[in-house]
C-alpha cells in the first residue's frame, strides 16, 4: 500500500516497511552464503554475492572481499568469511573456546525494585545520584508528559525506585554521550523523525542535547533535555563519544542516514571534535581505521591512556591514535576470534588504573559474533591488552559461554561485573536468542584462567538495549532490553524477526559480594571529603571517616561511569588514589588523598569517590575534576 506521511516530515514512500527501515527500524546484513563469487572486477569497491556477484581485483583498498561484500585487506576482509581474493583462512592464533567457572561462594544477588518508565537504551548516573534513561520514539512508555504524549526519557531515582518523564526534542535512537568537564552530560546524534507516532520529536541525525543535573541544588531534578538547536558537523547514528584530558569531546563513526553500512555511501568515516561546552566547529576529519572495517565500523570502543592517546578498537583491528595530531601512533595486533563490535558488540572495560605502574592501562575486550542474523553464534573469549608496553600482544582468556551484547562495568573493589546479552544472534531487532542470564564475576589480579567466577542469575532477558551501571551504594543498576521495532508486552510466538522476547520496564538491582551478608554491615561511615572540586595535578586532599573495628586495608578510587548504551560505557573509567595516613588500630580515620598526575589519568568532568573498607564500598560521593 501506498503511505503519505504528513507534510511536515515531507515522505510519501511506497511502502510502510520503506519509511520505518528509515526512521525506525535498522538494517540488517543477515547470514552471508557460502558460494564464492565469480564475476567481474568491481568498479565501486563492493563485491560478492549479493554485489552483482562481483571481484575485488586490484581495488585500492585491498583485494579481499569480506563477509558483507566489501573491497580491503585487513583481517576482517581476508580471513574468516572472506568471499574472494587473496584469502588468507585463519591466521590469527584460533581464540579459545568457553572455559567452565565455578559459582562464586558469595555470588551476589539481584532483585527487581522497580519500573523504568521507558525503555533503557541509554543511560547514565547523574550528579544528584539519580538515573537518567534516554530511549527512542515510540508508540508507548509508561509515562505520559503533560502535552499528552508519551515520555521517550525519565529520571529514575534509586532511593524511591521511581520515574519521572522528561521531554526531548530531537529523535536520540542510537546516539552517543559523554559528560562535559561542567558535569552535563551530553547526547549526540539519533535517527530520523517519526511523526505520524509523534508530531513534536524532530530529526534527531545532528542533534546536540544536554542534560544538568546538581549533587547540591535539587531545583534542576526533573528539567528536560536543553536542546538549543545547535548541531553536529554531519548526520551520525551509532557514533561514539569520549570526553578527552583537554575537556574537548571526540565523536566518531555513524551512519548518515541509517540505511545499509554494507553501502560504503551509508557511512560516516570520520571524526570530529566538540570544544569543552560541546559545541562543533563543523569540521569532519576522515578515519583510516573506519573506512578499513567497514561495515563494522560502528560504535567503536575507546579508551584514552595515561598520555594522552586513545585507544581504538572496531570490528577486530586495535590501534594506538593521536587526535592532536589525527596520526596513528602504532597499530596494535588483531584481536583473535569473531567481530567484537556492532552489530556483534562484546564489551571493553580499561581496568582501574594505579601509580604504582605509572597509570599503564590494561584492557579487556569480552564477547562479540561471527555476523548479524539470529543463526550467529557468539564468542566466548576475550582478550587483555596493555597497548603502551614494548611489545604489546593480547592475552586470551574465557567466559564460560558465547555472548554477544555482553557488558562490562567496573566495581570500586576493582573487579569487573559482566552482565546482559545472548548466546545466540546478534544486535538488531528480533535476531537474538538464548538470553544469558547469570552475572560473571571477573578478578583481574588472579591468575589466567581463574579470573571468572559464576554470580547469580536474573529471572530477566536483557537482550538488545539494556543498560548496567553503578549507583552511589555499591549496587547495579540494570535495566532496558527493547529488542523488537516497536514496545510489545506479551512475547508473540512464531514471528520474524522474532517477538519471542518483550519491551522490558522492570528495573533490577544487583548487589555484589561484597554488600553480602555480614559485608553489608562493614560499609565506612560518616565519609567528610575536604573538597567536591578536585584538580588532576598531583595535589591532595582529605577524607575523614569511620572504619569498622578490625579493619585492615582501606582505599580510594576516583570513578567515572560514563555514558552506557548498546553494551559501551562511553568515557568509563576508574583510578586507584594513593593515600597515606590509614591506622589499623583505630576506627576514626583521617586520609591524606593525592589526585593523579594529569587529565590524561582523569580527564575532566564528574567522578564518585568511593572508599572502600576491606573491599566494602561507603556511599560514593560525586566530586568535580576540574
Amino acid at each position: 500500500m501506498k503511505i503519505c506521511l504528513p507534510v511536515s516530515l515531507g515522505l510519501c514512500l511506497g511502502q510502510a516497511s520503506t519509511i520505518l527501515r528509515r526512521a525506525g527500524s535498522e538494517p540488517v546484513l543477515g547470514k552471508p552464503s557460502d558460494e564464492p563469487p565469480t564475476g567481474p572486477i568491481t568498479s565501486d569497491g563492493t563485491c560478492g554475492r549479493y554485489k552483482d556477484n562481483t571481484v575485488c581485483g586490484d581495488w585500492p583498498q585491498g583485494g579481499c572481499c569480506s563477509l558483507y561484500g566489501l573491497c580491503g585487506n585487513s583481517s576482517a576482509h581476508c580471513e574468516k568469511g572472506c568471499q574472494s581474493g587473496p584469502c588468507k583462512g585463519q591466521t590469527l592464533s584460533p581464540a579459545p573456546g568457553p572455559v567452565p567457572a565455578k559459582v562464586a561462594s558469595t555470588p551476589g544477588a539481584f532483585e527487581i525494585v522497580g519500573q523504568s518508565g521507558v525503555p533503557a537504551m541509554h543511560a547514565s548516573l547523574m550528579p544528584n545520584g539519580k538515573v537518567v534513561f534516554l530511549d527512542k520514539v515510540e508508540t508507548y512508555s509508561q509515562i505520559k508528559l503533560p502535552n499528552g504524549r508519551y515520555a521517550f526519557s525519565s529520571e529514575y531515582d534509586p532511593v524511591t525506585n521511581s520515574a519521572v518523564g522528561l521531554s526531548i526534542k530531537t529523535n536520540p535512537f542510537c546516539c552517543g554521550g559523554s559528560f562535559l568537564a561542567d558535569g552535563r552530560v551530553i547526547s549526540v546524534g539519533g535517527n530520523a523523525p517519526l511523526k505520524f507516532i509523534d508530531p513534536t520529536v524532530e530529526d534527531g541525525f545532528k542533534a546536540i542535547r544536554y542534560l544538568n543535573r546538581s549533587a547540591t541544588d535539587e531545583d534542576l531534578n526533573g528539567e528536560s533535555w536543553d536542546e538549543p538547536g545547535n548541531q553536529i558537523a554531519s548526520a551520525r547514528w551509532y557514533a561514539s563519544v569520549q570526553t578527552l584530558p583537554d575537556s574537548r569531546i571526540f565523536v566518531v563513526s555513524g551512519s548518515f542516514n541509517g540505511l545499509t553500512p554494507a553501502d560504503e555511501d551509508n557511512n560516516n568515516l570520520t571524526y570530529e571534535i566538540l570544544d569543552a561546552q560541546g559545541i562543533s566547529h563543523g569540521e569532519d576529519i576522515p578515519m583510516k581505521i573506519l573506512q578499513e572495517n567497514q561495515p563494522y565500523y560502528m560504535y567503536p570502543f575507546i579508551h584514552v591512556l595515561r598520555d594522552g592517546n586513545l585507544f581504538f578498537f572496531v570490528a577486530k583491528s586495535a590501534q594506538i591514535f593521536n587526535v592532536q595530531t589525527n596520526v596513528i601512533v602504532k597499530a596494535l595486533p588483531d584481536l583473535p576470534g569473531d567481530f567484537r563490535t556492532y552489530p556483534n558488540t562484546g564489551g571493553s572495560i580499561l581496568l582501574p588504573l594505579q601509580s604504582f605502574n605509572d597509570y599503564a592501562p590494561d584492557i579487556i575486550i569480552c564477547g562479540g559474533g561471527a555476523f548479524q542474523d539470529i543463526t550467529s553464534p557468539t564468542d566466548p573469549s576475550c582478550g587483555r591488552i596493555q597497548p603502551l608496553s614494548d611489545d604489546p600482544k593480547w592475552e586470551m582468556d574465557s567466559m564460560p559461554e558465547g555472548r554477544g551484547m555482553v557488558e562490562g562495568t567496573l566495581l570500586p573493589d576493582g573487579t569487573v561485573i559482566w552482565l546482559n546479552g545472548c548466546n545466540l544472534g546478534a544486535q538488531g531487532f528480533g535476531i537474538a536468542k538464548d538470553p544469558t542470564y547469570t552475572a560473571l564475576i571477573y578478578n583481574p589480579d588472579q591468575p589466567l584462567g581463574q579470573r571468572f567466577e559464576l554470580g547469580p542469575t536474573s529471572t530477566i532477558a536483557r537482550l538488545y538495549h539494556s543498560v548496567a551501571l553503578l549507583l552511589l551504594d555499591g549496587t547495579l543498576l540494570v535495566a532496558g532490553s527493547n529488542p523488537v521495532e516497536q514496545p510489545i508486552l506479551m512475547p508473540v510466538p512464531n514471528k520474524t524477526p522474532s517477538e519471542d522476547y518483550v519491551t522490558e520496564f522492570r528495573v533490577e538491582i544487583y548487589t555484589p559480594p561484597y554488600l553480602v551478608g555480614v559485608k553489608s554491615k562493614r560499609r565506612p561511615t560518616n565519609i567528610v571529603l575536604s573538597s567536591k572540586s578536585l584538580t588532576a595535578d598531583g595535589s591532595n586532599f582529605t577524607i575523614k571517616l569511620d572504619t569498622p573495628p578490625d579493619t585492615k586495608d582501606v582505599k580510594v578510587s576516583l570513578y567515572h561511569g560514563g555514558f552506557v548504551t548498546h553494551s559501551l560505557h562511553m568515557s568509563h573509567r576508574m583510578i586507584f588514589l594513593d593515600i597515606t595516613g590509614f591506622d589499623p588500630d583505630t576506627t576514626e580515620q583521617t586520609l591524606s588523598v593525592s589526585m593523579p598526575p594529569s587529565h590524561n589519568v582523569a580527564h575532566p568532568g564528574p567522578y564518585v569517590v568511593y572508599v572502600t573498607a576491606d573491599g566494602t564500598p561507603g556511599y560514593g560521593q560525586f566530586v568535580s575534576v576540574e
